[in-house]
């Protein structure tokens, strides 16, 4: 039986609204504590950090790094290689494109304690400043970029292009896939299909791939 004096049930809403009023009308610091030791309890299920050690440009690196932390951002956040971009993070622009044991990635989509042991090749690995790689070098003479964004992951992906035409890997564009594919400006564009350039360089891009081609016969 319902009273008129019946206790109003506690909902999340008349709860929000009470501490609302309550710091509105300048509530004392033990409200304040109470909310801020609610919110440093740990939540139930929450991650426990784990090590995981990856050799990056040649060179091992362990960090300890929530499970759910992407390649991408143990990368950019936990090594500082800013040169791997975040672009989509949804494995759609190609930006995030490293080699991973000789395979470009989008390592947007993968888990780093996924990869314990891994050989991770970074944009900062694969050439320097005074000893660019002959892609990165073929990318400046033909102007395969105008913002620079996508320009990483463009280059990795393009190494990697080469790489699996030349270990007879067929794409979507090989006409016959039990005979090597050629590396032709269609494989080409049809394997850094992956690869978005907002600045719309395409034409350039495929240029320095093929300029590449033709060093290595």
């Amino acid at each position: 039986m319902s009273s008129d004096f019946e206790t109003p049930r506690l909902t999340r809403r008349r709860f929000n609204q009470a501490v609302g009023a309550g710091l509105a009308s300048g509530a004392g610091p033990g409200l304040m504590s109470f909310a801020q030791a609610a919110s440093a309890e740990p939540r139930p299920g929450a991650a426990t950090a784990m090590e995981v050690t990856i050799t990056v440009n040649g060179r091992p690196r362990t960090v300890s790094l929530d499970p759910r932390t992407t390649l991408l951002d143990a990368l950019r956040e936990h090594l500082g290689l800013t040169g791997t971009k975040k672009g989509c993070d949804h494995g759609q622009c190609g930006a995030c494109t490293a080699l991973v044991d000789g395979r470009r990635m989008n390592t947007c989509l993968s888990l780093a304690v996924m990869h314990e042991g891994s050989q991770v090749v970074t944009i900062e690995g694969l050439g320097s400043r005074n000893a660019l790689h002959p892609m990165q070098a073929a990318f400046i003479k033909h102007d395969g970029y105008q913002c620079g964004y996508c320009t990483p992951g463009q280059v990795l992906s393009a190494v990697a292009t080469l790489d699996e035409i030349a270990a007879g890997i067929p794409s979507a564009a090989t006409a016959d896939v039990s005979q090597f594919p050629s590396a032709t400006a269609a494989e080409v564009r049809e394997r850094m299909s992956g690869n978005l350039c907002r600045c719309a360089a395409y034409p350039n891009i495929v240029a320095a791939v093929m300029d590449v081609r033709g060093t290595r016969g």
